[in-house]
C-alpha cells in the first residue's frame, strides 16, 4: 500500500480544530481506495513565536523538504502582527518550495444560501511567489513628517508565464474559457506587461477562449454574474481579493480551499483552508471544517488519487445538500466534529 508522508502544521486557533477533520477524512478516502497517510505534526504557531521568538526552527525549511506534501491548518493570533506570522512561516514556504500556483476553486454547493443567484463553479489561479507581495523596498524618516514607505512590485516574464501556461492548460481541461485580471488602465508598467504576457500565451492555447478584466469591474461581474466565469487568473493580489470575493459569494469563507503547487513537484506542495486562524471563534469546536476538508481532497489529488478527491467533495456536497447538518457560519447549528462526521459517514 502507498503510504503518503505529510508534514502537519495545524498553526493557531481554529487550524487546530478544523485540521485534525480534513485528516480524518482523508485518512477515510484512502482506506477505501488503497493508500495510506503517515503525519508528522510540527507546532510551528504564533505560540511558538511568543515562546521562542521565531515562527520557525531555522532548519525549518530542511525540515519540510522531505515530506510528499504539506498541510497548514491556519497562522495568525491576536497580538502577533500579521506581517510576523505570514512572512516568518506561510511566504517563505511558498517561495523556498517554488509554489508559485495558488490555485482556489470556488463552487455553490446545492443547499447553500447564496447572495446571488446564479450556478458558481470557478478556478482562481493565484500568481503566488512574487507580484505585489515582493520583499523590495522599505520605509524611511520613521515618526518625521516625511515619513516614507515603498513597496515594489516584481513581475518577471518567467514568474507569469509559468503561472499563466497552467492557468490556460486547466482552463483547457475544463470549460474551455479563462478571464484574466488586469488594471493596465491604470498600473503603467506591471499591467500592461501582464497583458501582453496573457497574448503570447493566449496564442499557444487556441483551444481557450479568453478575455480580460479590469479588476474593479471583475469584482462588480463576480457578484452580479459569476456563472459567466470559468478560470480567472490574476496576480499575487488580484488573485488573493478575487478567491475570498468568489467564496463569499458561494455562501461563506469558511468552504473556501487552496493549494499552493509546485506544478512540476520537485519540491512539496502546500494545502490549507483560507479562513484563516478565527481567534474569535477558536477552541468553541464551531468553526467550519469544509474549507480544510476540501483542501485535504486538493492534496490527495495532487498526490495522485483524483477518484478519492472526487469522492471527498462528493461527501461535502450530500452533506450540504441534505440540509440537516450545517455549521452555524451557514445557517445551521453543527459543530466541527458533527459536520465531520456526516461527511465521513457518506465517505
Amino acid at each position: 500500500m502507498t503510504t503518503h508522508d505529510i508534514a502537519v502544521i495545524p498553526g493557531d486557533g481554529i487550524g487546530l480544530e478544523v485540521t485534525p477533520a480534513a485528516l480524518q477524512v482523508a485518512q477515510a478516502a484512502g482506506r477505501r481506495h488503497g493508500f495510506g497517510f503517515g503525519f508528522t505534526e510540527y507546532d510551528w504557531s504564533c505560540e511558538r513565536y511568543r515562546r521562542e521568538g521565531a515562527m520557525m526552527p531555522p532548519d525549518g525549511l530542511e525540515r519540510l523538504s522531505g515530506h510528499d506534501a504539506i498541510f497548514l491548518g491556519a497562522v495568525g493570533a491576536p497580538g502577533v502582527p500579521d506581517h510576523v506570522s505570514l512572512w516568518g512561516l506561510l511566504i517563505p514556504i511558498r517561495r523556498a518550495f517554488r509554489q508559485y500556483v495558488n490555485l482556489r476553486p470556488v463552487r455553490l454547493f446545492e443547499g447553500l444560501d447564496s447572495p446571488v443567484r446564479s450556478r458558481i463553479d470557478l478556478v482562481v489561479v493565484r500568481e503566488n511567489t512574487e507580484g505585489e507581495y515582493s520583499e523590495i523596498g522599505g520605509r524611511m524618516s520613521r515618526g518625521f513628517p516625511e515619513e516614507m514607505a515603498v513597496q515594489e512590485s516584481v513581475f518577471t516574464r518567467a514568474g507569469v508565464t509559468r503561472v499563466l501556461d497552467y492557468a490556460f492548460g486547466l482552463a483547457a481541461r475544463r470549460g474551455g474559457h479563462l478571464t484574466s485580471a488586469t488594471k493596465s488602465n491604470g498600473i503603467v508598467h506591471t499591467m500592461p506587461f501582464w497583458d501582453e504576457l496573457v497574448r503570447e500565451r493566449a496564442a499557444e492555447h487556441p483551444e481557450v477562449r479568453w478575455d480580460q478584466e479590469h479588476i474593479d469591474a471583475l469584482c462588480a461581474k463576480l457578484v452580479l454574474d459569476p456563472g459567466r466565469f470559468d478560470v480567472i487568473v490574476g496576480s499575487n493580489l488580484f488573485g488573493d481579493i478575487l478567491s475570498d470575493l468568489a467564496a463569499a459569494v458561494a455562501g461563506s469563507i469558511g468552504i473556501a480551499p487552496s493549494g499552493n503547487l509546485n506544478p512540476e513537484r520537485e519540491f512539496p506542495s502546500m494545502f490549507e483552508p483560507v479562513h484563516g486562524s478565527a481567534p474569535d471563534i477558536a477552541g468553541r469546536g464551531v468553526a467550519n471544517p469544509i474549507g480544510a476538508i476540501w483542501s485535504a481532497a486538493l492534496m490527495v489529488e495532487h498526490l495522485g488519487h483524483p477518484q478519492a478527491a472526487e469522492e471527498i467533495v462528493a461527501a461535502i456536497a450530500a452533506v450540504l445538500a441534505k440540509g440537516d447538518v450545517r455549521t452555524r457560519d451557514l445557517g445551521g447549528t453543527a459543530g466541527t466534529e458533527e459536520f465531520t462526521q456526516a461527511v465521513l459517514s457518506h465517505l
